[in-house]
C-alpha cells in the first residue's frame, strides 16, 4: 500500500463519489493502458493529448480514484464506480501529492544533478547504498516535472533512501523539482554544455543547476565538483562539500588508473575501482563513496556495490561484434564535454592496434552548435586512426580533423546505409570503435549493423 484516500482527502478536499475512506491505493497509474489493481489514475494534459479523455480504459485496468481536472465534466458512469478528487490541475496536483508523500514516508533523500553523469552516479549511489539499505531510485528517464513526481510516488512505504535524478533544460525547473523532493543530501556532478541553447551560457546552467539548494534541507549537504570554476563561489557555504582531482578540494583524487575494464582511483588513502572506464568517473564514484561513508556503510560494502552496479545500458557499453571487434556503445545521449571525455577514454585505452570514433550531432547547442563541434574535432588526434562522422553539425568535427591531422583517415556521410556499408569493412579483432551522438542521432543501427 502506498497511502488510503482519507490521505488523499486531507489534500484534496473537493471530492465526488461513493468510497470507502480507508481503500488502499497501491500504485499510481498514468497510462490508461496499463493494467494495475487498486490505482490511482492521474490524468496528465499535454500539447497533443489528454488523459481525461481515457478514464472509462483506466477503470476497466484496476482504477479506483482519480485526481481530475475540475473544468472537465465528471463522466455519469464513472462517478459511481470510482473516486473523484477535483483539482485546477492535475501535474500540480500529483506534484503536491509527491511532496506530501515524500514527508510521509520519510527516507533519506538524495538529490543529483549535473549536465553529465546524472545516471551513472546515481547508478553508482544506488548500488552502494542498497547493500545496507531499502532503496529506491529514478528508473529510466523519469527525473523531469512528471517523471520526478513518478518516482517519488512508486516508491514502497518501507523505503529508507530515496534517490532522485533532477534534469532540467530552463531556469526554476530544478527548483520546482528540489522543492518536490527536500534532499538531505545533494549532487551536482559538473557543469558542461547541455541545454546550452536555452540557458545562455555555462554560467546560466550553473545558476540553473544551483537552484537545487532551494530545497536542501537546512542541515543537508551540497557535494559539487570542486575542480568546476564556476561553481567556486558556493565553496564558502559549510554544507558545501567539493569533490575533485585538485589538493584543494575537500575530497582529493588520486593515483588514478584506466585498463580495459575499470577505472582504479584513490579516496582518502581508500583504493576503489569501478567497472567504468574514464578519469571523470572516478569522480563520479567519488560522490557515491562520500554518501556511502555518510550513511555509515563500510569501505568494502562500498566497493561491492561497485562491482554489483546495473549499469544504464547504452552508457559506455562494451559489446563483441563481428570478427571480434571491440565496440564501445555510448550513444544514449551526447553532450560536448562527454564526447570529449569518451574520446579521452577512448585513446588513453591499451591493447588496440586500431581505434576508431563515430560521431554525429550533439543536438541542442544553437547557435554555439558550430564552434563547439569543431572544438570536438580539434580533441580528435593521435592514436586515433580513423573517422566517421554523421549529421548536420558533425560536418564540422571531419573538416576540422581533415584541416589538422592528415594521418587521420575522416569521412562524412550524408546516407546512413553508406556509413554501416564503411564500417562493416573495418571489423576485425585488434580494433575498437567507439559510437556517440545525441539519442536523437539513433546511433543503436549502427552498433546493430556491427554486430550482425
Amino acid at each position: 500500500m502506498l497511502f488510503t484516500l482519507e490521505f488523499l482527502e486531507e489534500h484534496f478536499p473537493s471530492k465526488i463519489g461513493e468510497y470507502d475512506a480507508s481503500n488502499q491505493i497501491e500504485v499510481i497509474m498514468t497510462d490508461s493502458r496499463e493494467k494495475m489493481n487498486n490505482a490511482l489514475f492521474i490524468p496528465i494534459i499535454g500539447d497533443r493529448f489528454d488523459a481525461h479523455d481515457f478514464i472509462m480504459q483506466a477503470i476497466e485496468n484496476g482504477a479506483t480514484a482519480v485526481i481530475w481536472d475540475k473544468r472537465h465534466p465528471v463522466p455519469e458512469a464513472a462517478a459511481s464506480n470510482i473516486a473523484f478528487f477535483l483539482v485546477e490541475d492535475t501535474l500540480k496536483a500529483m506534484q503536491l501529492l509527491a511532496k506530501a508523500y515524500r514527508q510521509l514516508v520519510q527516507p533519506v533523500v538524495i538529490g543529483i544533478t549535473g549536465s553529465n553523469g546524472k545516471t551513472t552516479t546515481k547508478d553508482l549511489i544506488s548500488a552502494v547504498v542498497q547493500r545496507q539499505y531499502r532503496t529506491h531510485a529514478t528508473k529510466g528517464n523519469l527525473n523531469n516535472e512528471i517523471g520526478l513526481p513518478i518516482t517519488v510516488l512508486s516508491m514502497p512505504r518501507d523505503t529508507e533512501v530515496l534517490i532522485l535524478e533532477m534534469g532540467m533544460d530552463r531556469f526554476h525547473e530544478i527548483e520546482r523539482l528540489t522543492k518536490i523532493a527536500e534532499p538531505n543530501y545533494a549532487i551536482i556532478t559538473n557543469i558542461g554544455e547541455s541545454h546550452i541553447e536555452y540557458l545562455g551560457s555555462r554560467e546560466g546552467i550553473a545558476k540553473a543547476k544551483l537552484e537545487i539548494i532551494e530545497g536542501l534541507q537546512a542541515d543537508g549537504n551540497l557535494v559539487i565538483d570542486g575542480d568546476e570554476p564556476l561553481l567556486n563561489h558556493v565553496k564558502q557555504d559549510q554544507r558545501v562539500i567539493t569533490c575533485g582531482f585538485e589538493h584543494t578540494n575537500d575530497v582529493v583524487l588520486q593515483n588514478i588508473v584506466i585498463d580495459q575494464k575499470q577505472t582504479f582511483f584513490t579516496y582518502q588513502e581508500e583504493t576503489y575501482h569501478v567497472p567504468l572506464l574514464g578519469k571523470h568517473h572516478a569522480k563520479n564514484a567519488s560522490f557515491a563513496v562520500w554518501i556511502g561513508k555518510k550513511l555509515n556503510i563500510r569501505q568494502d560494502e562500498i566497493q561491492a556495490g561497485f562491482l554489483q552496479m546495473a549499469y544504464t545500458s547504452m552508457r559506455f557499453e562494451w559489446v563483441e561484434g563481428k570478427h571480434g571487434v571491440t565496440l564501445i556503445n555510448d550513444a544514449y545521449n551526447a553532450s560536448y564535454t562527454s564526447m570529449k571525455g569518451a574520446i579521452d577514454v577512448l585513446k588513453d585505452l591499451p591493447g588496440f592496434k586500431k581505434k576508431m570514433v563515430v560521431l554525429g550531432d550533439i543536438l541542442e547547442l544553437g547557435e554555439f552548435a558550430t564552434k563547439m563541434h569543431q572544438q570536438v574535432g580539434e580533441h580528435i588526434t593521435s592514436p586515433i586512426d580513423r573517422l566517421f562522422t554523421i549529421g548536420e553539425e558533425a560536418k564540422e568535427i571531419t573538416t576540422t580533423v581533415k584541416n589538422k591531422e592528415q594521418e587521420i583517415l575522416c569521412h562524412h556521410y550524408e546516407n546512413r546505409m553508406d556509413l554501416i556499408n564503411d564500417l562493416k569493412k573495418v571489423l576485425d579483432k585488434d580494433t575498437i570503435i567507439l559510437f556517440k551522438a545525441s539519442r536523437g542521432m539513433r546511433f543503436e543501427e549502427f552498433i546493430d549493423a556491427c554486430l550482425e
